[in-house]
């Protein structure tokens, strides 16, 4: 059933991705040919450009090899219609397939940005998981809006397309919150420009009350505190819990004696903990608005 639902998409894309192939490899396959290609371009651009291969390894690789295509499509046309490249006229790509690959582009824009962002990226992106899975949840569902109601043959395989896309990404999301779902709540809530925002976004999305027990909100929270008062400081508190009235005002800061410095047997690198205590019963990693 699946085959025959995007037999006809996918055949547009495989006839498009063959074509860009082939003319990349003929554009840039001799000096002369590559100077006759940027000639196309000469007082009608600031920088003349190559088309470019792709390749299987890095990542959106396809996607820059059809961006660069689609920008240069003026030139190939202009390129093609040489009498000298009669014999190759058959790659040329219509207004119809580009129209198609047009919209995988926009599509799959969102995936080569966090791609890329994370992957440039020099400090823990640990915090950001959350938001980028749900980014990239937010574009998809919105993509799926816009074609739900539009009847034309392609864009409803593109609509299955990107639903089973969407089921996809949501299965490699449920595979790692179990295991990771803790360390992400509390890496979100304790970057200061998020907190608790998200949640609050995802309740108010729901039109549910930030303030009620079954808001993400309040379970979040919850939890992130519950994990920090028994695995944190529970094992690594050094200073005494007192009762806040007992603080003498004037003594901020507490000396090493009263801190217990150097008295203290426990390991400060066991960070160990069983994180499934926090996130049951009520499940709150694995509980997504996705």
């Amino acid at each position: 059933m699946t085959k025959y639902v995007f037999h006809d998409i996918l055949k547009v894309l495989k006839l498009t991705f063959i074509k860009q192939r082939m003319l990349a490899v003929l554009i840039t396959l001799t000096p002369g040919r590559r100077n006759e290609f940027v000639d196309c371009q000469k007082a009608k651009v600031r920088i003349a450009v190559l088309p470019i291969m792709d390749v299987k390894t890095p990542w959106n690789s396809t996607l820059e090899l059809l961006e660069r295509a689609c920008c240069l499509r003026e030139f190939t046309r202009e390129w093609l219609q040489n009498p000298q490249n009669s014999e190759y006229r058959t790659l040329f790509t219509t207004q119809d397939e580009w129209t198609i690959v047009k919209y995988v582009m926009e599509v799959l824009r969102p995936f080569r940005y966090w791609t890329l962002w994370i992957s440039k990226r020099h400090t823990v992106t640990l915090h950001h998981v959350i938001t980028v899975y749900n980014d990239m949840f937010d574009h998809m569902d919105g993509v799926m809006h816009a074609l739900a109601k539009n009847k034309t043959p392609w864009k409803e395989d593109l609509f299955f397309a990107v639903k089973l896309a969407r089921q996809k990404l949501s299965k490699y999301h449920d595979e790692v919150t179990p295991m990771t779902g803790m360390l992400q709540i509390s890496a979100h809530i304790l970057d200061p420009f998020r907190k608790l925002r998200s949640f609050r976004k995802w309740d108010k999305g729901m039109d549910i009350n930030p303030q009620d027990e079954t808001s993400y909100t309040t379970q979040y929270q919850d939890a992130f505190l519950k994990y920090v008062e028994n695995e944190y400081c529970a094992k690594h508190r050094r200073v005494p819990v007192n009762k806040l009235e007992t603080v003498p005002t004037s003594n901020l800061i507490p000396s090493a004696t009263a801190s217990g410095f150097h008295q203290s047997s426990f390991d400060p690198y066991d960070l160990s903990s069983d994180d499934e205590e926090y996130l049951t019963p009520n499940n709150v990693a694995g509980m997504t608005p996705r």
